[in-house]
């Protein structure tokens, strides 16, 4: 006997997983759900950051939040300490002075009664520019957006988010109704599609909220005159920045030109105060990477630890099959033969569990696709990183689980091993 073929090294395979069919599928399972779990745990670590991406864009793409705040340096014969208060002139100023701003929107945000023909509620309002809803995400499900017309001629409609039209309509068609808000007719003109939202500014998610031309809040809704509230104070400025690379640009350009008209040091960042998206947007991802490396360490330990399954496995085979090893060598089978016969055992042991957990672990990420899963857990993204990782350290999980085993029964004396009961 002076070598062993293939076909020869499958079949010996075959009958050592046969002999031991508990042992074996145990030690196959350790496989199996190692690289299973690597595919899985990496396609819910990327699904979770695909979720958030889409939850943070629903807020705004590329955009940053304007607020007032307090000066904390003298500027132009003027005291620290003087509050900055926003208007809809420096949403105009930003719209002509700054040119990496793409798009700029004021915001009103009430709280006002509303009355339908079904039912009554006290809901957030706000009210913006056309401009607004693009960048802001907004699409309807129903009807339409509001469009530079109804801005400029202060028209009476409004857009309602989802969970708005469900208690102020009670299901039914709202497009076209009428909707009293504090004693003003206003017409329905569209219905939000429903946004997957994890987070927001001011009155909360969009969801709940109802939209209306800037011009007809600013007239219909006046909030009392007050120290700090005045005739063209808005809450907040929305800007969309148009080219991201330049965002940092941006925002310096709105200093400089906000600095000018409310007087104060164009580096005196306390003057402002902006939630900018983008930031946000990367920390998020960078968690959520993170995240994503943590879940592949552990699927990786787990597939470690069962190829560690496969060389105990193995070194048993070597001590369960010391007097047979005994036999082919007096039959004339040479270490490398013997050392070729053991390694290859383990290497078929360990692929064909990786088949079988690559086929589990990828049925698993395309199988929950279509599960009606909670909204806090998002569908697995198949990464074709994990699967490459996967093979590459199945690949060596193989070597490790068979040199050792194989070397150790090569150099087995045949004569001990014919002695061995």
């Amino acid at each position: 006997m002076t070598g062993m073929g293939l076909g020869e090294i499958f079949r010996q395979t075959w009958i050592s997983i046969s002999a031991h069919k508990l042992r074996s599928g145990l030690t196959m399972l350790g496989i199996v759900w190692g690289i299973a779990s690597v595919i899985l745990l990496v396609g819910l670590g990327r699904g979770f950051n695909e979720d958030q991406k889409t939850r943070m864009r629903s807020i705004g793409t590329d955009i940053a939040i304007l607020f007032g705040g307090r000066t904390s340096a003298q500027a132009g014969g003027y005291a620290a300490g003087r509050p900055v208060r926003l208007t809809v002139d420096d949403a105009v100023l930003i719209k002509e002075q700054c040119s990496l701003v793409k798009t700029v929107s004021p915001e009103l945000r009430r709280s006002v009664s509303e009355v339908s023909a079904y039912n009554a509620a006290s809901r957030p309002v706000r009210g913006v520019w056309p401009e607004y809803q693009r960048f802001r995400s907004l699409e309807v499900s129903d009807g339409r957006l509001m469009n530079e017309s109804d801005e400029n001629d202060a028209r009476r409609v409004v857009l309602l988010g989802v969970e708005a039209q469900k208690q102020l309509f009670a299901g039914k068609k709202a497009v076209g109704e009428t909707l009293t808000m504090n004693g003003s007719p206003y017409t329905v003109i569209g219905v939000l599609k429903e946004k997957k939202q994890n987070g927001s500014y001011g009155s909360g998610p969009d969801n709940t909220q109802l939209f209306v031309p800037y011009a007809s809040m600013a007239r219909d809704f006046p909030l009392g005159e007050r120290p700090g509230i005045f005739r063209g104070w808005v809450n907040n400025i929305v800007v969309e920045v148009g080219d991201p690379s330049r965002h940092e640009e941006a925002v310096a350009q709105i200093y400089a030109a906000l600095s000018k008209a409310h007087h104060f040091d164009e580096k005196d960042k306390d003057a402002l105060w902006i939630w900018d998206t983008m930031a946000g947007a990367k920390l998020t991802e960078r968690i959520f990477s993170t995240m994503t490396l943590f879940f592949g360490a552990v699927a990786v330990l787990t597939l470690a630890l069962g190829g560690i399954g496969v060389m105990n496995i193995m070194l048993v085979s070597v001590t369960e099959r010391t007097r047979e090893i005994g036999v082919r060598k007096a039959l004339g089978a040479t270490r490398k033969d013997i050392r070729r016969q053991f390694f290859s055992e383990a290497v078929s042991l360990t692929m064909i569990s990786g088949a079988i957990g690559l086929a589990v672990g990828f049925g698993m990420c395309v199988g929950m696709k279509y599960l009606p899963l909670p909204k806090v857990v998002p569908h697995p993204v198949v990464s074709l990183a994990a699967i490459l990782a996967s093979v590459v350290t199945l690949g060596a999980i193989s070597v490790f689980a068979g040199v050792y085993p194989a070397s150790r029964a090569a150099i087995l004396d045949p004569i001990e091993c014919l002695r061995y009961e």
